[in-house]
This record gives C-alpha cells, structure tokens and sequence, in this order.
C-alpha cells in the first residue's frame, strides 16, 4: 500500500456535473444544483441519484478522506464524502443540516436507503474532516472537527470484491446556491483495528 498523500482536484471524475466548480488557491468551490439529492425509496418513496460527487478509486485496504467546511444554512443542506459502487450500492457519510442544527451523519445503501445522525452544533462553520477506511467486508467512518477526536460514526458492510469509488460529495435537496469549500482530500492505507488508541 502505498503513504498517505493528498488528491489534486483534477483527479477524478464527476458524477453529476455541479452547477459550478472552481479551485481558489488550494481550495475547491462546489455550487450545488437546485434539488440535488442521493437517496434511495425508504419513508419518501423517492429515488434521487443526481447529488454531486468528485470519485477516484477506492480500492480494499485503503482509507480515504475529505475535509470541507461545515457551513450549512438551509435543511438538508450536506457536504462529505461518497462511496460508491452503482446507483443501489453507496454510502454517503458527512454533515447535514436538520432540525436546525448541523449533524453527523451516514445514509448506507443496499437497494433501499438508511439514515443515522447526531447533532453537532459547534460544528457550525469548522473544518470537518470524514474518513472511510475499506478493510475485509466493511468500511469504518469516522469523523472529527478540526483536531478533535476522531469519533466512530459508522460500520457498513461493503463486499470485499466489489469495485468502488469514493470523493467529496453535496447535495442541496432543498434550495438551489449551496456553495461548499473543500480543503483537501487524500488516500493511504486502511485504518489497522476498528476502534483506535487513544
């Protein structure tokens, strides 16, 4: 496997052009489109699959992950990181605004779409960073604001020889002008045990 080492921004591939797409200095402006969305049948009895995602590989034995800057205004507004494998098969993991307050969160999909969140409040305008991390039949999320700790957000399972993608992703379901600041992505190997030292 390979260090960790950080992805230009023109590596990769779209899925779902955005409505704008800029670099300013080391940084990367996503303009999400009005009523982007990823998500899958459950409780809404939708399929939505035109949300914004920048994919690379995302081989086993790998972790990757993406910093952004958390600042929501509108529900639903969301920012993170996407793994894909097909339009059934993906996980999207990050921050959402619901209820007012920014929250943590992943939606696993196999054919239909789950959803699990807490409230981050004073996450609110600061550097998140999500991390996933491909090791056997699983991926382990994590996140963490600035330098904190990481916390576990999520084990999902993902088949071992599946062939997937994975990127900074938004989406806007509600409103049209959501802008997003990424501030870096990168890939090195997998985390070596589910739960970290402290």
């Amino acid at each position: 496997m390979q260090p960790t080492r950080d992805i230009p921004w023109h590596e990769g591939s779209w899925l779902n052009e955005p409505e704008n797409v800029r670099i300013d200095g080391t940084d990367l402006l996503v303009t999400a489109r009005d009523r982007s969305d990823f998500w899958r049948t459950t409780s809404y009895g939708f399929v939505r699959d035109d949300g914004h995602a920048l994919l690379t590989e995302f081989p086993p034995g790998s972790a990757t992950e993406v910093t952004f800057l958390a600042d929501f205004t509108a529900l639903y507004d969301q920012a993170g990181l996407l793994i894909r494998v097909d339009p059934r098969t993906w996980i999207k993991a990050g921050v959402e605004m619901s209820d007012g307050l920014p929250h943590v969160g992943a939606v696993v999909t196999h054919g239909v779409s789950d959803w699990s969140l807490a409230p981050v409040p004073d996450w609110h305008g600061r550097p998140v960073t999500i991390r996933a991390s491909r090791t056997g039949d699983a991926v382990t999320i994590r996140a963490r604001c600035e330098d904190g700790p990481w916390r576990l957000v999520r084990l999902a399972p993902l088949a071992p020889d599946a062939t997937a993608t994975a990127g900074p992703f938004c989406c806007s379901p509600e409103r049209a002008g959501l802008q997003v600041r990424f501030t870096r992505r990168s890939q090195g190997p997998a985390d070596p045990a589910l739960h970290l030292p402290d």
